[in-house]
């Protein structure tokens, strides 16, 4: 690692809540697919399984800096695909519409973040 890498507590912190989600899409996993197909994702059960194994090898290997563009790529893939099919709010009303514009929005400082990783490991 070049004296450049990002804070260890930085990394910690991006990639262990974005683990923390990993795991708990897996741990939950059949309420995580119906979930989407309630969204109409195509394929939920392939998909909602890989996405998340995405975001789980992206949130690892950001913590350890290895493979760090791969690894930022993997997160940034997993919010593009995941934000706007999950978070629709502009289809909703009411309560639901605030809350899935929060996430939508939360999801899109994330996507910014992990452009910034994206960014620095491409200087290493």
């Amino acid at each position: 690692m070049s004296d450049d890498t990002p804070s260890l507590l930085g990394r910690l912190l991006f990639g262990g809540s974005l683990g923390l989600l990993a795991y708990s899409n897996f741990q939950e996993l059949d309420a995580m697919i119906g979930y989407a197909d309630s969204k109409d994702v195509p394929e939920a059960d392939r998909l909602v399984p890989f996405a998340s194994g995405m975001l789980a090898f992206g949130s690892l290997a950001i913590i350890l800096w290895r493979v760090p563009r791969l690894a930022a790529g993997a997160i940034a893939g997993f919010l593009v695909g995941v934000t706007p099919l999950m978070h629709d709010f502009w289809n909703l009303e009411g309560q639901e519409r605030d809350t899935e514009q929060t996430n939508f929005l939360q999801n899109l400082a994330l996507l910014g973040a992990a452009l910034a990783f994206i960014g620095r490991a491409s200087e290493d």
